[in-house]
């Protein structure tokens, strides 16, 4: 299935990037949720369009299935053209992707196809082992898009990589990150070690990305951990915790997805923006907890929640609570539902994808987007986790 959320067309200028430095029953479900945002005022320069690309795949050509990564990959890659086209947009307005495969084994081959698409300035980019939601499919693709200028972040001191992506692409004031590993800086190797010697490196890496881009790790607004074991989450945490702000950490989301080389531990993908208007919030009689983030990051142009989660009876009551918790974020900054453009579901059980959908079209409002979900197993023993992003 090529399933993809829908947004308004913007009018755009014209626009560059610049160098610095069969459908299955979940497919209903999905298909009925709405897919289409109300129209946002016009972002200035300094705030750009986010235009947010949900749960490619591809995994038929008419008739016939597509068993192979490599047609697969090309089918999915199709399908986002597709949809960038449908926004007036292209492969070269994409500025963050994430990549979830069925199976380890399959990066190089997708990689193969995927370099055949973003030849030149490739958009930021992480990619994780997860259950896909559709059986069918081997390789699942979100995507970012700005219909903006925006500029490539290749900081000096930080080998290029030798996958295809960018470290670092900023749009206005938003700057997105590639998922980061422990890699040197000089010779794009793997650094090994425990869980907090790689964290401390991959913040070491984003810490240059962050300064090539003119900002700091006090610009962080928005950051996703995936762990190789989560039960290397608390010392995870010890590390992390020494390089974001304590006041005002970012928002996060930390979750169990396979990593692509066996020598990493942790890979952080984030979002970084530069807000004279930055501030926590909190829903009210909420005080600061013990893990290093924030449930919410305001920068006035968009608040950027962490990944959230509650306990029920079952994942329906789950999925309620959690969106409970959501709701009470987004109002203590005086936001809604309405409000939302991102959404991200975390499943420890991918098989409860269609039962999470529909508590999400009973109580999201038309016009919600269609939200980003792959089985990425949580920390405890929860089975969901949402994540959003919204703007004003």
């Amino acid at each position: 299935m090529n399933l993809s959320a829908s947004r308004p067309f913007y009018f755009r200028s014209p626009r560059s990037r610049v160098r610095a430095g069969s459908t299955s029953p979940l497919a209903l479900v999905l298909l009925a949720l709405p897919l289409a945002l109300s129209c946002a005022p016009a972002a200035s320069a300094q705030a750009p369009q986010l235009v947010f690309l949900s749960n490619i795949t591809g995994t038929t050509d008419g008739d016939r299935a597509l068993t192979t990564i490599e047609e697969q990959t090309t089918a999915a890659l199709d399908a986002l053209g597709a949809e960038l086209a449908g926004h007036g947009l292209g492969y070269e307005d994409v500025v963050a992707v994430n990549v979830f495969l069925r199976d380890t084994r399959h990066f190089q081959g997708m990689n193969g196809v995927y370099r055949t698409y973003f030849t030149e300035n490739a958009p930021t980019r992480a990619t994780v082992r997860a259950d896909l939601p559709d059986v069918g499919a081997l390789i699942q693709i979100s995507a970012v898009a700005t219909p903006d200028d925006t500029e490539v972040i290749s900081p000096s001191g930080l080998q290029s990589p030798a996958l295809p992506y960018s470290w670092g692409i900023r749009a206005g004031d938003v700057l997105f990150i590639a998922g980061a590993t422990s890699r040197d800086p000089d010779t794009y190797q793997p650094v090994r070690g425990d869980v907090q010697v790689q964290t401390r490196r991959v913040f070491g890496n984003i810490g240059m990305i962050l300064e090539s881009a003119g900002m700091d790790y006090g610009d962080l607004v928005s950051c996703q951990v995936f762990l190789d074991d989560v039960r290397l989450w608390g010392d995870m945490n010890e590390a992390y915790r020494e390089f974001v702000t304590a006041d005002d950490p970012p928002a996060r989301a930390a979750v169990r997805g396979g990593l692509m080389n066996s020598d990493f531990l942790v890979e952080i993908q984030c979002v970084a923006e530069a807000s004279d208007a930055r501030a926590v919030v909190r829903p009210a009689g909420q005080g600061p907890g013990r893990a290093p983030l924030s449930p919410a990051i305001d920068t006035g142009e968009r608040l950027w929640l962490s990944g959230m989660l509650a306990a029920g009876e079952d994942i329906p009551a789950e999925t309620r609570n959690t969106l409970d918790r959501l709701n009470a974020t987004l109002e203590a900054a005086g936001l809604d539902f309405s409000n939302v453009a991102n959404v991200w579901v975390y499943l420890t059980d991918v098989r409860d994808a269609e039962t999470v959908l529909e508590v999400l079209g009973e109580v999201m409002p038309e016009g919600a987007p269609e939200p980003t979900v792959a089985g990425l197993p949580l920390v405890g023993r929860l089975g969901v986790e949402i994540q959003m992003m919204a703007v004003r």
